[in-house]
Parts: C-alpha cells; sequence; structure tokens
C-alpha cells in the first residue's frame, strides 16, 4: 500500500486558474499544474523565498517543494513552448488561516505568515481526481 501523501499548506488561492494562448486550438491538451506547484512556483519565483524557506512555509521536506517546483516549471515549460492551455487545479492542501492579512498579499513583507494553524489536525482539501487516484479508480 501507498504512503499517504502530507498535507501541504498554501497561503491563498490564485485568482485566475486558466491560461490559454491566443492561437491555440481548443481541443489541445491542457497542462494542469497543481495548487501546491503553483504555490511553490509564488513563493520561490515571486516572493523570492529559497526551496528551504518555502518548505518551511508549507510544512513538507524540502526533498517535497523541489519536486513539486521542478514539476511546475515542466509543465510551464510545455505550455509556453507547445501552445497549450494550463489550468491550475487539484491537489492535496490546506488554506492558511492567516490568508486574509498576510498571506493573501502578493508581496508579504515577511516572507512567511509565520502561522501556527494546525492544519494537520484539521484535513485537507483533496480534489475528487486525487479521490479517484488514491482509490484506484483511475
Amino acid at each position: 500500500m501507498a504512503r499517504p501523501e502530507k498535507c501541504k499548506r498554501i497561503c491563498t488561492l490564485p485568482e485566475k486558474n486558466r491560461f490559454i494562448c491566443e492561437d491555440s486550438d481548443s481541443s489541445a491538451d491542457t497542462q494542469t499544474v497543481s495548487v501546491e506547484e503553483f504555490e511553490t512556483i509564488r513563493l520561490i519565483d515571486y516572493i523570492g523565498l529559497t526551496q528551504e524557506q518555502c518548505a518551511s512555509q508549507m510544512h513538507v521536506a524540502r526533498t517535497t517543494v523541489q519536486r513539486l517546483y521542478t514539476d511546475a516549471r515542466k509543465k510551464i515549460a510545455n505550455y509556453l513552448i507547445t501552445g497549450t492551455s494550463l489550468e491550475i487545479s487539484g491537489g492535496n492542501y490546506q488554506i492558511c488561516e492567516n490568508s486574509e492579512t498576510c498571506c493573501k498579499l502578493a508581496y508579504c513583507p515577511k516572507k512567511s505568515c509565520e502561522c501556527d494553524c494546525g492544519f494537520r489536525v484539521e484535513g485537507c482539501v483533496i480534489s475528487t481526481l486525487d479521490k479517484n487516484k488514491a482509490a484506484g479508480h483511475m
């Protein structure tokens, strides 16, 4: 049996979650970036955190952040090169309880919310697609 995936803390959901190239074929493949992958891009590339700081913010191991970040970059590169569409959805996450104060800012002055939310106890948001994969229905 596979090890259960840990819940990752994210600060906010993306304001826009679907991107389509102007001259793309509407039937083209869609690259799907998980919400956690998006969060690593936001924290590392947009805010400027290191992978270690990002891992601390998301309450996961640095190696997990490295994997999420690498996967996200590959998907974004494929979207840019091939002209497919890009969608941000799904995953295994919980939104931080401070998302309305510090976390929701595009550029947090503290660079981290320093939240002590009990998200490991409260549970995660898991998309239907991920629930089906976990149950072996795909």
